[in-house]
């Protein structure tokens, strides 16, 4: 026999909202959060990752406000890259990511760091009111930091600091938290990636559901 399934595409998204919503506990996001807590939890398919997600005052407003103003989307990795949705960005936004860069290797070996926090140093150009988006690599986030120590270096608009991995996630978000050199999103712990920063970043731009 056939399998019978869902095939309607909307009913599947409203569906799968409404189901996060009943099994979510949200109530500590305000209405512009919960949009995009929502979107990470749905990529996440973990209803329980509402816990680990945690937005600084103003996040959402400053990121969405940058994307609106044209601001370039920083990426640490291909994976975060590819998956924003670049025809739903409010402003025809650049997506980059240097991480393969001609000449990466050699200034990671330069740097004594990986090829991740080496491909930070030639967002500077561009980092002036940026929105970085990091779900991979925790020593990109770790070097993001250490730049933002610099007085003279630019500053982002805001941060989506959710690396995930066992060696440097935990810490680099929570030095990123700690911190706050700009308004920023992180999921705490482990916990994190680039489908979760993905679905941030695509839900703060598009404004849609």
């Amino acid at each position: 026999m056939p399998y019978e399934y869902e095939t309607d595409g909307a009913a599947i998204y409203k569906q799968s909202f409404r189901m996060i919503r009943e099994e979510s506990d949200l109530g500590r996001f305000d209405d512009e959060e919960e949009t995009v807590a929502v979107r990470m939890i749905h990529a996440a398919g973990m209803v329980d990752l509402a816990q680990y997600i945690h937005f600084s005052e103003g996040f959402v407003p400053a990121a969405r406000t940058a994307l609106e103003n044209g601001a370039p989307i920083f990426c640490d990795a291909r994976m975060v890259s590819e998956g924003i949705t670049r025809a739903r960005m409010p402003a025809n936004n650049e997506v980059i990511c240097t991480l393969w860069a001609d000449g990466i290797h050699d200034l990671a070996r330069e740097m004594g760091n990986t090829r991740s926090a080496a491909a930070l140093e030639l967002w500077r150009p561009k980092l002036e009111g940026a929105v970085v988006a990091i779900g991979n690599a925790p020593t990109a986030l770790f070097h993001l930091l250490n730049m933002l120590e610099d007085p003279n270096c630019p500053r982002p608009a805001a941060i989506i600091g959710c690396p995930v991995g066992f060696v440097g996630a935990v810490e680099s978000k929570d030095a990123l938290w700690e911190a706050q050199p700009v308004p920023c999103c992180i999921v705490k712990g482990r916990l994190g990636g680039s489908a979760i920063t993905v679905a941030a970043v695509n839900a703060i731009g598009s404004r849609k559901e």
